[in-house]
């Protein structure tokens, strides 16, 4: 486990070394490092806060969607978010998707498909948020279909915007159509008789195997289908959607504002807080790409490209999102690392132990 996990981390640190390299290969090193220089790093204090009230709030939505189906307290709904963000900072394969239910198993119980329906809901409410705020500021802002970043083998230009956006739409459609088929109760009735059926389809069977296929596939396939749906019942209850729609809202808004804080301290910026919203929107439809991990490299072609929209020059837009990208990570490795320490949690087990 150990030689699998270190050499794990040594791909995803090689991976995200080449990335940066690649968003920054056409700046002038000397150039980005005076930039980095010049940035007064007393904004760094405000813009970590606002990034941890983020955090807050969205610790207070988990548990929020936990509370339709357990009462947990907000401890147990922090710790192991933060671990979880951290973890996605630091290994490929957004791991730490999977690690948050998986300690919340350990911790309280909650099944683990029944946590994982919960994340995936926190996933509904943030996507849905983006797209909504996608057409509302790009009503206002037109692209120039002429400016593209190169990046790998992608061209981060209005196309593979618009490819992003259309592909992320379909997603939400579909894990709402997956989530009110798995939450109502006709279309789980109809779901759990097709799981018992499943037996009587070997009619040439036995009374043996079908009473093994009846323990070993039906009723944990039952189990699965009903800590699912328990993850979900957020949905039957109008007002909680309500609450989690206003806190994603609340989330977002925080994270635009800390990038408009942090860049207070950054020469050649003055972006306003609108022209930020829709650098902080692109930078998120980029990053949905295949990435390595903490999103190094691509969030920072995505950031220049979007910034390079607004008028701020290429060297500038550079240090501003690697130095931005950097500020928004560690504090959340720093308080994730803690928060493992705070809870006896092996991070790296649980980013690979089998559910």
């Amino acid at each position: 486990m150990t030689i699998k996990i270190s050499i794990t981390f040594a791909i995803g640190l090689i991976i995200s070394i080449a990335t940066v390299y690649l968003a920054f290969r056409n700046v002038p090193f000397t150039g980005l490092v005076n930039y980095l220089l010049s940035i007064n790093y007393f904004w760094i204090l405000p813009t970590a806060l606002l990034i941890l009230i983020s955090f807050v709030i969205r610790a207070i939505r988990w548990q929020f969607i936990l509370g339709s189906y357990q009462r947990v307290s907000f401890r147990h709904a922090f710790h192991p978010l933060m671990i979880g963000f951290m973890i996605n900072c630091v290994l490929p394969g957004r791991v730490g998707e999977v690690a948050r239910p998986a300690i919340l198993k350990k911790n309280e119980n909650v099944p683990f498909t029944t946590g994982l329906a919960t994340v995936a809901a926190e996933r509904v409410f943030d996507m849905g948020i983006l797209i909504i705020l996608f057409i509302a500021l790009f009503a206002q802002i037109e692209i120039d279909p002429a400016l593209g970043i190169p990046f790998g083998d992608y061209t981060l230009n209005s196309d593979t915007l618009e490819l992003i956006f259309k592909g992320l739409l379909r997603l939400s459609i579909a894990l709402l159509v997956g989530i009110a088929l798995i939450s109502f109760q006709p279309t789980r009735k109809a779901m759990e008789w097709c799981i018992n059926s499943i037996p009587n389809l070997f009619f040439f069977a036995g009374p043996e195997l079908k009473n093994k296929l009846r323990e070993h596939i039906a009723k944990p396939s039952l189990a699965m289908v009903d800590n699912i749906a328990a993850g979900f019942v957020l949905l039957k209850q109008p007002m909680r959607v309500v609450v989690c729609l206003l806190l994603s809202i609340v989330i977002w808004t925080l994270h635009a504002f800390s990038y408009y804080i942090f860049a207070l301290g950054c020469p050649g910026i003055g972006l306003t807080f609108f022209e930020f919203a829709a650098v902080m929107i692109i930078i998120c439809f980029f990053i949905a790409l295949p990435s390595a991990p903490g999103y190094w490299g691509l969030w920072e072609a995505g950031g220049v490209f979007a910034m390079l929209l607004f008028g701020v020059s290429f060297k500038e837009a550079a240090g501003f999102t690697l130095a931005n990208h950097a500020i928004q990570l560690f504090p959340v490795i720093l308080v994730g690392l803690v928060s493992a320490l705070i809870t006896g949690v092996n991070i790296w087990q649980v980013s690979f132990a089998k559910r």
